[in-house]
């Protein structure tokens, strides 16, 4: 007899596309007017991948990692990041139990689904450090021990600019292992008088439910695995990688992790537009949310203000697609 689990992974991705949507569609219950939000968060979620959301505060960035969990019926759990907060407290620790007599692991809140982690740059690098391992490996290792973390699992981290008061910058490995940065930006005045009149009296995450299981979403990324990429647009993406390292105004270009969430996010973005091939244009749409918060300035690029996302822009434009 056949596991619901193991009917779940057999369904086509044409069967499982409209879950997709019907989570998008009640994050935009919630979120007012930020489908481009939106759809970049489903599309990380799909690829495997881990979510950076950043923007002034305000904006309602832990109301779009909020929404995202809620609308998925699965284990969440939320990180406040403070100061004081120590690495133990994330990936759990092991306490001596009197009556047994032995050593036994208390699971940190990194073992979730879903793991909120709310303004992860007013921790110190190292509590940030304590999500490499879990956020690259799916793993967490404590007291010499590794403990396999359950799929699906995402990290949404949401944080202020760096400029803000009190905030520590994110280290490079940290930056590099979030798949896409989420710029949500001030809404347009009809989304804002919208939002006052949905979110006047109450908040709408509230009343969100469910849209789809942790299992509908163990399928949908198992079917996104299978979208088609051409040898052009992989070496598409190669060239493009390959100009950040040698961009004159980046002292540090693109990884080859960078590479493979770039992929896998373009597989998500084509699933997510209905169809089972990646295209061009999805990889130039992606660059910039996948790319630029991995690359570094040189001292002369910050100086003259010149800032990763206007130069990737650039290379996207000069780079061609050869048809190969």
């Amino acid at each position: 007899m056949v596991s619901a689990e193991a009917e779940q992974a057999e369904r086509t991705l044409d069967e499982l596309i409209p879950v997709a949507h019907q989570i998008a569609d009640a994050i935009n219950t919630v979120v007012v007017g930020k489908p481009g939000a939106i759809r970049l968060a489903m599309t990380v979620l799909l690829a495997e991948g881990h979510a950076l959301i950043e923007d002034v505060p305000g904006v309602g960035k832990t109301l779009l990692a909020k929404a995202l969990a809620r609308s998925i019926d699965c284990s969440v759990r939320r990180v406040q990041f403070t100061p004081d907060l120590l690495p133990s407290d994330i990936t759990g620790v092991s306490a001596y139990n009197q009556e047994l007599r032995e050593f036994e692991f208390k699971p940190g809140p990194i073992f979730a689904n879903l793991v909120l982690g709310d303004e992860i740059n007013r921790a110190s690098p190292k509590t940030q450090s304590a999500l490499l391992e879990s956020m690259e490996e799916r793993q967490v290792t404590v007291d010499g021990v590794t403990y396999p973390l359950e799929s699906p699992f995402m990290v949404i981290a949401t944080q202020n600019p760096i400029e803000m008061e009190g905030t520590y910058p994110l280290p490079e490995a940290q930056r590099d292992r979030f798949t896409a940065r989420i710029s949500i930006g001030y809404p347009d005045a009809a989304a804002e008088i919208a939002m006052l009149d949905s979110h006047g009296s109450s908040s709408p995450l509230d009343d969100l439910k469910p849209a789809a299981h942790a299992t509908d979403v163990r399928a949908l990324i198992a079917a996104v695995r299978e979208v088609h990429v051409a040898a052009q647009v992989r070496q598409y993406i190669i060239d493009i990688i390959t100009a950040t390292r040698n961009a004159s105004a980046l002292r540090l270009g693109a990884s080859p992790r960078a590479a493979l969430h770039l992929l896998r996010a373009s597989r998500a973005y084509a699933a997510l537009e209905d169809r089972n091939f990646v295209i061009p244009d999805d990889v130039q749409l992606l660059a910039g949310p996948v790319l630029a918060h991995r690359l570094l300035p040189t001292a002369e690029a910050v100086v003259g203000r010149e800032q990763p996302e206007h130069v990737l822009a650039r290379i996207v434009e000069r780079v061609p697609l050869h048809n190969r």
